[in-house]
Parts: C-alpha cells; structure tokens; sequence
C-alpha cells in the first residue's frame, strides 16, 4: 500500500463526518431500515443474494448488547414483510460478549429461533484474536439447537484455522471463509500475502470437500479463480457455494462471477453507527483508501 494511503487512513479520525460521509456513502446502505431495504432490493433485482449487517459493535453495556439484539429482530421481521432475499450478519461483540458471554448467548439464542421460525439463516462473523474461541464455542452450542441455521466466519490469515476447518467439516458445516483484516501478532498469523491466499485455498477445499457449504469472501482474483479450479475439480453445482462481496467494492468482478453462473452475495452494512465503522475499516485497511478516492473524484 501507499504511504500516501496509510497517511490518509491515520487522519481519518479528526477528519469532519461529512467528508468522511462522503468516502464511505458507496460501502454502506444508509442509516435506516429503508435505505437498506431499497439498497438490498436494487441488488436483489440484479440477481445478487445480500447480507444484512447492522452496524455497531464492542458495546460497553448490557442494555445497549439487549437493545441490539431486539433491533436485529425487528430488522428481520422488516426483510421478511417486505421480501428480501437477504440474511443477517451479528457480530458477538455488539452482542456483548466482551461484558458477559452467556448474555451474548442468550441475545444469540433468541436471533437464531427467529431466523429458524423464518426458514432462513444466520452469520456469526469473526473479529479479533481475543474472541475467536469464544465466538466458535457460541456457534458450536447454538448448532447443537439449531443446526444449519447458522454458521460462523474462519479467517485465513490464523495459523489456527485449519485446525478450526477440519473440526467444522466433520459437521459439513456452513462457513464464510475470509482472509481477516485485523491487525494480529505473527505468533498468531501470517504475514505473507501468498501464503495467506495458499492457505484460503487449502480452507476452502477441505470445507467442499467434506460436503460443507463456503461463503467463498474475497475480491481478490487470484483466490477466486483458485476457487473456480477447486470447484471444477470437485465437480460441485452452484448450490453448494457462493462468493460474497462488499457493497461498493469490486463491482465488475461481481458482475462477472455472477454472469459466469455462480451465486454471488453482497455484503450490506447499514446503521446509525456509520461513522465509527467507516473510520475503522480505513484505518485497518489504508489500501482500499484509494479506490475510495478514485471513485469520490470520478
């Protein structure tokens, strides 16, 4: 990455939220419920299947942890009314998991017995090193209850994931793999880009082939088109994969995988909490500042 993107992402913090509005304004559906639901729809009728995420995480209180959870469930019953062929994505941190794992359970529990009741689906996904095991352990007790219906994210960039991939095959698990953004120690994960993509590879083939279903995340091409040699070598149908994107993020690449014939699903984040996640995912990912530069200006 550039120093001039790395300079830029450091900034961000003391930049005014209307600029920083402006940067992040393609990468996140709004501020409400139906500012998503129109973003979801338009990429529902270009033959994209979505992630709902709202945003808001490492609360710091249990009513605000209670109060997320109850938002996630009215966010659900709005996609259902209103026809969305979209799922959701929690992370455990807004769910209170730093404050109290059991609470993050029970608010877990209860998001889970809705999407059961709705025939649909949710995401557990992965954040820091410090909850990793934590966030494994809440996934395994719910899929003892709930089975499929939910499935959590490995990040390839762990040294421990393949370990992780092989205990989650015996279950022909559901699983977004993604190579991880966050800053983690060398102890924990790799450094190398190659060996990452190596690795995501190796993750993904051991997952199909023990049956499970990949959410195969990634806009790099070049694990993509591994994944399309894994795919054809296992002879797998579009039923038994997908790729998923970031809204806003690589939008020909996406188009392409999906007229190829593959499922592709878009990543949608919205929330009143724009702002700090914008902030964050710059600073942890400066390379991405200038493509949002070269798309503000264009």
């Amino acid at each position: 990455m550039s120093a001039f993107n790395r300079i830029i992402a450091e900034t961000l913090p003391i930049v005014p939220r209307p600029i920083i509005r402006r940067f992040s304004k393609r990468y996140i559906a709004g501020e409400s419920v139906d500012e998503m639901v129109a973003t979801v729809k338009r990429l529902n009728a270009e033959g994209y299947l979505c992630t709902v995420d709202i945003l808001g995480e490492f609360v710091k209180t249990a009513e605000r942890a209670e109060a997320s959870g109850e938002e996630y469930l009215r966010v659900m019953d709005e996609m259902v009314a209103r026809g969305l062929k979209a799922k959701i994505s929690v992370k455990l941190t807004q769910m209170g998991l730093l404050l109290d794992k059991e609470l993050a359970f029970r608010i877990m529990e209860r998001i889970v017995a809705k999407a059961e009741t709705q025939g649909s689906f949710v995401r557990i996904d992965m954040e820091d090193s410090p909850t990793t095991s934590d966030t494994l352990d809440i996934y395994r007790r719910l899929r003892e209850r709930f089975g499929h219906r939910v499935g959590p994210v490995i990040q390839a960039y762990l040294r421990r994931s393949a370990s992780d991939i092989a205990e989650l095959a015996k279950h022909r698990a559901n699983v977004r793999i993604c190579k991880g953004i966050y800053v983690e120690p060398r102890r924990i994960a790799f450094k190398d880009g190659e060996i990452i993509n190596r690795n995501f590879a190796r993750l993904v083939e051991m997952l199909l082939a023990a049956g499970g279903y990949v959410g195969i995340a990634t806009h790099d091409e070049r694990v993509i088109w591994k994944s399309f040699e894994i795919i054809d070598r296992l002879g797998l149908g579009p039923e038994q994969y997908e790729f998923q994107m970031l809204l806003g993020v690589e939008e020909d690449l996406r188009r392409m995988i999906l007229d190829a014939g593959h499922r592709v699903r878009v990543y949608v984040p919205f929330g009143a909490k724009w702002h700090a996640y914008s902030v964050r995912r710059l600073r942890e990912n400066p390379a991405i500042v200038g493509h949002v530069l070269k798309n503000l200006f264009a």
